[in-house]
């Protein structure tokens, strides 16, 4: 049942993606950490303390950031590039193409402060269009994970996958509850099995949909709630298993619903199995100002506006 899934506590994501670097550079010594003015945000310090000739301060110059990493896969390095979610896509998108995925360079681009709960820095550093950049490019890999424990796994893990990864994660604390689950790359996460609903949410939208899917239960709906992590390469399988066994989804996202896992989700139904789907993100427009709170409220990312979402899709269902 969804409502035996409990948070051990709180901790902001990007926390998971500083432990998890450490990690992995203990393991490997080919990993380097860059950074564009930002080092403390993405939690690098103690990367910064024990590999200190593994970090290289590339100041407010994202696109020369970009730049040297692609240069140092040559020599056999593994970068991870640090920046906010904004500057890691938008600012960059040409060197990125260009450089990373076009030249199929083995470049980890991080990205913190992703979507509307970066919070009261407002729409310029919301970005809620990165997901659908980074995806249509050929060969890069996205990761989305929900949680700091997840956050930590899956830096660990794309230390070993080689190629192009674009991990993002952000900036408030969030309730953990992924640390007994064990995270692969590709793979979807089962969080409960059902026959009435899928939802399917990536990103802080999980713990969302989880809340969801204990008031559907509530309900008396048998609700199958399934975290993607990986939005690509997506696990299809995962996906049309879940679609023909309920036979109508909601999708959740921290992100715009035009190009973000949604329009992921929706492809895979419409060539394998058509289902009415219902989405959960951001509908074509910025953020604003506010707390994250209020933001997933105003834009209808709340728990309620899944809730409200997976009624519909029953409804349709018939």
């Amino acid at each position: 049942m969804l409502k035996d899934i409990q948070s051990t506590g709180s901790k902001d994501t990007r926390s998971g993606f500083g432990d998890g670097i450490v990690a992995a550079a203990r393991k490997n010594p080919n990993i380097v950490a860059l950074t564009a003015d930002l080092a403390g945000s993405l939690k690098l310090n103690q990367f910064m303390k024990e590999f200190p000739e593994r970090f290289i301060q590339c100041g407010i110059a994202e696109a020369n950031m970009i730049g040297v990493a692609a240069g140092l896969t040559i020599g056999g390095k593994i970068p991870y590039t640090t920046t906010f979610a904004n500057f890691s896509t938008g600012r960059v998108y040409d060197q990125i193409r260009q450089s990373v995925a076009y030249s199929d360079k083995n470049v980890k681009i991080c990205a913190s402060h992703a979507g509307l709960t970066l919070g009261e820095d407002g729409a310029t550093h919301q970005i809620l269009e990165d997901i659908g950049l980074m995806k249509m490019l050929p060969g890069m890999t996205v990761v989305v994970p929900c949680d700091y424990a997840q956050t930590k796994a899956a830096t660990e893990a794309i230390a070993e996958y080689k190629g192009p990864v674009y991990l993002r994660f952000g900036r408030p604390a969030w309730p953990i509850f992924t640390s007994e689950r064990p995270f692969e790359l590709g793979k979807a996460q089962h969080f409960s099995t059902g026959k009435d609903i899928s939802i399917f949410a990536c990103g802080h939208m999980v713990w969302n949909a989880i809340q969801a899917g204990v008031q559907l239960e509530e309900k008396g709906i048998s609700v199958e709630v399934i975290n993607i992590h990986t939005i690509k390469p997506l696990d299809e399988a995962a996906v049309i298993a879940s679609l023909q066994k309920t036979r109508c989804a909601v999708t959740a996202e921290e992100h715009n619903i035009i190009g973000g896992l949604g329009d992921s989700i929706a492809q895979v139904a419409a060539k394998h199995y058509p289902v009415p789907i219902e989405y959960v993100g951001t509908k074509d427009t910025f953020g604003e100002s506010g707390t994250p709170a209020q933001l997933l409220k105003k834009y209808g990312l709340d728990v309620s506006d899944i809730v409200a979402a997976a009624e519909r899709a029953l409804q349709r269902k018939g």
